[in-house]
C-alpha cells in the first residue's frame, strides 16, 4: 500500500468515525431547577389543590410551596405585586380582582409567593467536526417551566394564577461562515489610537 492510499484511509477512517460518533462528543446541557415536582404535571396538579379563602400558609407547607423550605419558590412584598398587578397607567386598581384590591390596600399584610419550577435539557447535534471549528452549531431544547403566583393576606390565600410551558422543543442552528474567525472581534483587544 503506497503512502497517498494510507493517508487516504486514514482520513477517510477519521472522518467517518468523528461523524458517527459526533452525537456522543458533542456537549449536552441539562438545567433543572431542584423541586419537589419532576413534571409541569406534577406542579399543576399540586398548585390546583391551592384554593383560594380557604387555603392557609400552613396548607401551603404541606404542599410544598414554602420559600422557607422550596426552592425556586420566592417570596414577594405587597410592592412588587402592586408592579405585577398595575404595570402602567392603563390598570387601574379598580380593575383588578376584589380580593386582590383588599389585599394591595392592607399593604404589609399582604404578600405572594412565586413559583417557577423548570427542567431545561439542551442537546447539541450534528456534524462535530464543523460545531469544534464553530462553522455550524446545532442545538436542539427540551424541557418544561411552570410558573405560580399565589397572593396570600395576612395567612390566608386570597388569589392564584398560572401559567408556563408545559412542553418546549426548540431548534437552534448557527452557521457562521468564517468558522472559527467569525467572533474574532470578542476575543482580540481593543485597538486604540
Amino acid at each position: 500500500m503506497n503512502r497517498t492510499t494510507c493517508l487516504i484511509t486514514y482520513w477517510s477512517l477519521l472522518s467517518l468515525l468523528l461523524t458517527s460518533c459526533s452525537g456522543l462528543l458533542l456537549p449536552s446541557i441539562e438545567t433543572t431547577s431542584k423541586s419537589p415536582w419532576q413534571s409541569f404535571e406534577e406542579a399543576k396538579i399540586a398548585f390546583d389543590k391551592v384554593i383560594p379563602n380557604q387555603t392557609t400558609r400552613e396548607d401551603l407547607k404541606k404542599l410544598s410551596f414554602d420559600p422557607f423550605e422550596t426552592p425556586n419558590v420566592s417570596l414577594i412584598t405587597y410592592l412588587e405585586l402592586t408592579q405585577k398587578f398595575i404595570p402602567n397607567q392603563s390598570i387601574r386598581l379598580e380593575d383588578l380582582d376584589p380580593n386582590v384590591q383588599d389585599c394591595l390596600k392592607t399593604k404589609e399584610a399582604c404578600q405572594g409567593y412565586q413559583v417557577s419550577p423548570q427542567m431545561l435539557h439542551s442537546k447539541r447535534y450534528g456534524n462535530l467536526l464543523l460545531d469544534l471549528f464553530n462553522f455550524r452549531r446545532q442545538k436542539l431544547s427540551s424541557g418544561w417551566k411552570f410558573d405560580a403566583l399565589i397572593v396570600l393576606k395576612d395567612d390566608l390565600v386570597v388569589y392564584k394564577l398560572w401559567g408556563g410551558e408545559p412542553n418546549i422543543s426548540e431548534t437552534e442552528d448557527k452557521k457562521n461562515p468564517l468558522g472559527p474567525f467569525q467572533d474574532i472581534g470578542n476575543v482580540l483587544p481593543p485597538i486604540k489610537f
